[in-house]
Parts: C-alpha cells; structure tokens; sequence
C-alpha cells in the first residue's frame, strides 16, 4: 500500500495526527491544509484555507488521496464532509448536520434532553432581556454560553447580577463572538472536577479513550481567563474503568442514536467534556474532533495503526480491537505567546526546539508557528505543545518541563502545574 493523507487544519492537534499517520505502515505522505511551521519531512503543508471546500475537494481529487482528516471543526461546519461524500473520497469527520451537537449549544442541548443524556438544568434564549430575568432567577454561579463556534472562549461563568449583565452584554449585544453570540444557553453551575473523554465513531460503533485532563485557565491554580488549553495529562488515574463504560453506554451511544434519528449520523471523534463530582458525570458540552490538545497526549500513547483506524471509522466499520494504548502516562505543556489569550506579538524568534526534541521521549508539536526567512517565528497564541511520555506521571512531567526550558521566545508563557490539580 502506497497511500497518501490529507489533515485539514493548522494546530497543534493537526501536527499530532499528521505525525503519527506518517508512522502508519504504506502511508508515503501526509498533507495539512493550511498547517503551520512544524511540517518538514513526509509532512507537507498546502496553502488552503480549512474552510475552502472547493480548493481542498480539487486537491484531494488531483492527489487521488487515499483518506483526509477534519482537525478544524470549522472545515465540518463549512460542508466540507458533505461535499467530500458527494464525490466519493474517503473523509475522517462529521458531516455539518453532525457538527451541530459541537457549533450550536442550544441544538446539543436539546439532544441530550431529548436523549436523557446527564446534564446540568438549562434554557436557551434568543433575547437578552429574557436571558437575563431567567439567569437572575437562578443559583449562583451561572454558566452563560455563546451558542456557536467560539474557539473554546465563549463560555462565561458569573458570580452576580452586574457579572450576568456584562455576560451577556459580552455575547448578545456587543457580540464579542459574532453570530456566534445571536442565541445563549443559560445553565446551572456544576461542581466537580473537568475530564475530556474522546471516543471514535463510525455512526454505530463507539470506541471510548483514556481519560485525559486539560487545563483551560491562562494561570497556575485555574486562574485568569479561559484559553484554549495549557496543558493537559492523560490516564487520569482517578477515573475508572466502570466510569468509562457508563459515558460509552450513557453518553456517546445516545447522542450517536439521537443524531441518527435526526438523519446526521456521526463518523468521526465524539468528544464530551464532562464534570466528575464524586458517582456523579453530567455532560458540559460535546465538541465533534480532536481536543487540542489533548490530541497531542493521544497521539503519543495510541498503539495501532492511525490510518486503518480513521478510514474505518470514515466507512462505518470501526472494530474496538483495532484501538489499543501503550502503558504509562503522557502530557503537554502548552506554550504560549505573552498576553494570550489576549493580544500576542506575532513574529519572533523560537530557539531551542532541536535540543528539547533531543532529549528522551520529548516530541514538540508546533501550533502557532511558522517559518518567515528561513527562521521559525511566533504567529499565534499557544505556539508549541511540548509533549512528554513516561512510566509515571511525575516522570512525564519532569521530561516535559525540562525540555520546556531548553526552549525560548520573548515574551513566553506556560503553566508550571500542569498535572498537580489534586483529585
């Protein structure tokens, strides 16, 4: 087999498949569209954007590629799968009424009602002023949720009538999030402790991974704002085997029955956020790919072949066997520009990748990278993923952190707790 890969997307999460994809046997080439400064070797980036469907249709067309891979939710959103199917190539990814349960909350809150999947009590809304009355009857805190796609940030947790206020100021009136922001959830706070489950789906079939645990807040101790991840460990040891078994049978299976009966069968990666109190799991959200980076982690531990994996996935025959996970722990820390998740300079030097990857069990996947005159610059917010394994967890971070310091830019950022959140 001579066979040729298409990643669509240019994060972190899209290195991380496109570098074990290169491990999987015949696979010669992987392709990311658009990509960022990491690809060298076997990996080649094309400069279209995730959501030209017509120029990455042609180009898949003109590759006769043998499989391409959605990264970016917003490719799926953009009808890109859809337009794939039409024609016939092999795609890893949801469809855009599939997509839903990930780009529009209120619509993924509605299934999981529907489809008895646990949550925490809700309403959604389209008027402000309704939104407002209805949080303000409510216990503190509030969760108030932009409806659309937000890149991870259109979640606000308020503690008050003047935060609710400024909440929904933020998302409905001011439109911080764009259309984004035309509906809202409103929803009761969970307690507990955040875990990101992923599991591959061929529109039947469900295979659920490790549990892994990502860090969203910019600071050591969960502090300031939301970002998209700074870091994330995988197993988390606390979580059972039993309790994986039940989000597979209480959680991904409804939610793939309940997009079925709406005629949106889902290929792809089903990723509930959930909230573990004690027994207790109710579903945050689902998101429809890859976390980032979480895919980092997974793409380190996963102990079969990738390809095989994703196109069965892609033609509805995905067998649990096929998925397997090497023993111990791996994890990333994020690093990001200053002032993310705010504004970031863009364009400066990155030194010091070579000697972190030349150090044991270190791989560094690039995110907002890329590669101006010869030189590898800065050109987004989180811009490396430094990706360690170990037999332990303590041993993971440890590698992980020392290959963190052999790397520098100005301005640079990361979390040094990454892994320490107490069970």
């Amino acid at each position: 087999m001579m066979a040729e890969v298409l990643v669509i997307g240019s994060g972190g999460r899209e290195q991380a498949l496109a570098w074990r994809l290169t491990q999987s046997k015949g696979v010669t080439r992987v392709y990311v569209a658009p990509g960022n400064g990491g690809s060298r070797g076997r990996i080649e980036n094309v400069d279209i954007g995730f959501e030209d469907v017509e120029g990455l249709l042609k180009f898949a067309q003109a590759k006769k590629l043998d499989l391409t891979v959605v990264g970016q939710e917003a490719a799926s959103e953009a009808g890109v799968v859809d337009a794939f199917k039409t024609a016939g190539q092999t795609i890893f990814g949801p469809t855009k009424a599939a997509v839903k349960i990930e780009s529009s909350k209120t619509f993924s809150k509605d299934l999981m009602a529907a489809q008895n999947i646990p949550t925490a009590e809700y309403k959604n809304f389209a008027n402000a002023e309704d939104a407002r009355a209805y949080a303000k009857s409510r216990p503190l805190p509030i969760v108030i949720k932009a409806d659309g796609l937000a890149t991870g940030k259109g979640v606000i947790i308020a503690n008050d009538a003047a935060e609710i206020d400024a909440a929904i100021d933020e998302i409905m009136i001011e439109k911080a999030f764009g259309d984004s922001g035309s509906k809202v959830v409103v929803e009761d706070f969970l307690k507990g402790q955040e875990v990101s489950l992923h599991a591959l789906c061929d529109g039947h079939q469900s295979v659920i991974f490790p549990a892994s645990q990502d860090h969203k807040q910019i600071n050591d101790g969960d502090q300031g704002p939301n970002t998209g991840g700074m870091g994330v460990i995988v197993p988390v040891a606390w979580v059972t085997d039993q309790q994986l078994a039940y989000v597979n049978q209480k959680v991904v299976q409804p939610a793939l029955r309940g997009l079925r009966e709406q005629g949106a069968a889902f290929n792809g990666c089903l990723y509930p956020g959930l909230m573990i109190d004690g027994d207790g799991i109710r579903v945050l959200e689902f998101n429809a790919r890859f976390g980032d980076p979480e895919a980092e982690v997974y793409m380190r531990l996963l102990d079969g072949d990738l390809f095989e994996i994703l196109v069965a996935c892609a033609r509805g025959k995905l067998a649990p066997s096929m998925v397997k996970w090497q023993p111990g722990f791996a994890v990333t820390v994020v690093i990001a520009s200053g002032g993310y998740p705010g504004s970031y300079q863009k364009g400066l030097p990155i030194t010091g990748i070579e000697q972190a990857e030349k150090l044991d069990d270190i791989v560094v996947f690039h995110a907002g990278t890329a590669v101006k005159d010869g030189q590898l610059v800065t050109a987004g917010g989180r811009v490396l993923n430094v990706t360690a394994t170990g037999a332990t967890l303590d041993e993971a971070l440890d590698k992980a952190y020392t290959a963190v310091g052999l790397i520098h830019f100005d301005g640079m950022q990361y979390r040094s707790d990454i892994g320490h959140r107490p069970a």
